[in-house]
């Protein structure tokens, strides 16, 4: 179990992009990278050809999970994630404010 997952809000740790937030919207779980769209944005330079449109295009390029670090929904601050088990089920809770991540 990843200590992120979609849909989670985080903060970027390092790189050109550092202080930013923004949303996981997929995580490749096999490589440990995440997509945040708007965020580690870089050019494509698409040839055109077979009725494509060529030009220069902006790509959001997936981050290391390293360098991101989970925004608390609930006290809204930066959080390193700790694990739980409750009631024979794995849940994720903040390590500052000790609430639970993970609510349904």
């Amino acid at each position: 179990m990843y200590k992120l997952k979609a849909k989670d809000k985080v903060k970027v740790l390092s790189g050109k992009d550092k202080g930013r937030e923004g949303e996981i919207e997929r995580i490749i779980s096999d490589k440990g990278l995440a997509v945040l769209p708007g965020i580690n944005i870089y050019k494509k330079h698409v040839k055109g050809g077979q009725g494509q449109k060529g030009g220069i295009y902006d790509i959001p390029r997936p981050m290391p999970l390293g360098k991101l670090m989970l925004v608390c929904p609930k006290c809204k601050k930066p959080t390193r994630v700790g694990f739980k088990v409750l009631k024979d089920e794995k849940v994720r809770f903040c390590k500052k404010c000790s609430k639970q991540i993970d609510t349904k």
